[in-house]
């Protein structure tokens, strides 16, 4: 259900398919990249209902929350300092979504020749039951669409 309370999420590939197809449905896609956002803005300046900014959160409160693929560069973090940046990350589409949130990383499971340095893969399980323990009893964890990464959905109501 798309209700006509905005959406936000921290990438903008879903205006492509939501924006046309349902005309009260909102958008807001924020990055931290003022690069990324000018193309955004471009890529979608016919929708005048999709709005875009820099910053590290939303500035309002939506139905949905998603953030993809934005947990896959370590950015020269430990381990450590990716799942303290994940957690964070999670607090805010938490705190900032009504109904509920999205997101994804890539596996532990990857094929451990072909995972790379720079990348970071968590473990789906941890995650899921963070998700569990701390945002909602509602939970659901993807990890059969034959990619090596994982979805979570948190759902509130």
């Amino acid at each position: 259900m798309i209700a006509d309370e905005p959406i936000y999420s921290i990438t903008s590939k879903i205006t492509t398919t939501l924006l046309p197809k349902h005309p009260t449905f909102s958008y807001l896609g924020i990055d931290l990249s003022a690069d990324m956002i000018r193309a955004a803005e471009q890529r979608h300046s016919g929708h005048p209902q999709a709005r875009f900014m820099i910053a590290t959160e939303p500035d309002r409160v939506a139905d949905y929350g998603v953030a993809s693929g934005i947990f896959n560069l370590r950015l020269g973090r430990t381990d450590t300092g990716c799942h303290h940046h994940l957690g964070a990350t999670l607090d805010v589409l938490d705190r900032t979504s009504r109904r509920g949130f999205a997101f994804n990383c890539l596996t532990a499971y990857s094929d451990e020749e072909k995972k790379r340095d720079d990348l970071y893969y968590p473990d789906p399980c941890i995650l899921f039951d963070l998700c569990k323990r701390r945002y909602s009893r509602q939970v659901a964890l993807l990890h059969d669409y034959g990619l090596y990464d994982f979805t979570i959905l948190v759902r509130k109501l």
